[in-house]
């Protein structure tokens, strides 16, 4: 099978909404022999890619009628959710992993790889966020409940934003009355990083946007993806509604 460091799912829905998942796989491109020499268990991690946040992606696009954009690389690969000059753009340690594929990756290594897989992706990304002039990107990524040696965090749902919260707000919002729910404004993660996903394509632009942080152990199976993406469509299709035009 030809490798391609991206994956659309429903590219011909019009839905104004657009749900990308950066950290979608934890695959390692053909090219770099399909592994970087970590054990499988790691590559199973938080470390490697963000563990059921393709499956919640696939269900809240379907639930919205929006295009769902994938990445398909690790993000120990290179991250696409960060700037190009970012100093954690490739990893070579990670929540106590050393990652001996990365160890010596050089500046010609790093470059190779944003032109491989980083930049298309990308390419991909700017291209589905201009279909429309007023599109609403959504972000969805997962976190871990406990970094190693870190106390556990308590949220079930984060969400982050940066200066532009016109829709995250009335969402937090909607999440908070939701009596089951742990909701985190900017965790477990500050709201932006210059050159992060959501800066380039959403905050440069104008664009509304909101990035979804889910706890990885709430959304391990199909099943639970699934109400994830259910559950969560309408709150944002309600705050969307109470951002002014």
């Amino acid at each position: 099978m030809t490798y391609h460091p991206y994956h659309i799912e429903g590219a011909s829905r019009k839905s104004r909404w657009l749900i990308t998942c950066d950290h979608a796989r934890n695959t390692v491109p053909p090219d770099l022999g399909g592994t970087l020499g970590l054990p499988q268990d790691d590559m199973q991690r938080h470390i490697a890619f963000d563990p059921g946040a393709e499956g919640v992606s696939v269900a809240l696009g379907e639930a919205l009628g929006a295009p769902v954009l994938l990445g398909n690389f690790s993000r120990l690969v290179i991250d696409p959710n960060r700037g190009e000059d970012d100093p954690t753009l490739l990893m070579k340690l990670y929540d106590g992993s050393v990652i001996p594929g990365n160890r010596h990756a050089d500046e010609a290594e790093r470059e190779r790889r944003l032109n491989a897989y980083y930049r298309p992706y990308h390419d991909a990304y700017a291209k589905l966020a201009s279909a429309r002039e007023d599109i609403v990107i959504v972000a969805v990524h997962s976190f871990t409940r406990q970094l190693r040696g870190r106390p556990t965090r308590p949220w079930h749902i984060g969400i982050l934003h940066a200066w532009d919260s016109r829709l995250s707000d009335p969402f937090i919002a909607g999440l908070e009355a939701e009596p089951d729910l742990t909701v985190g404004r900017n965790e477990p993660y500050p709201g932006h990083l210059p050159g992060d996903a959501v800066d380039r394509h959403g905050l440069k632009h104008g664009r509304n946007n909101t990035l979804i942080e889910l706890r990885n152990d709430l959304i391990e199976t199909p099943q639970q993806q699934e109400h994830w993406g259910q559950r969560l469509a309408p709150l944002l299709e309600d705050a969307l509604r109470q951002v002014p035009e």
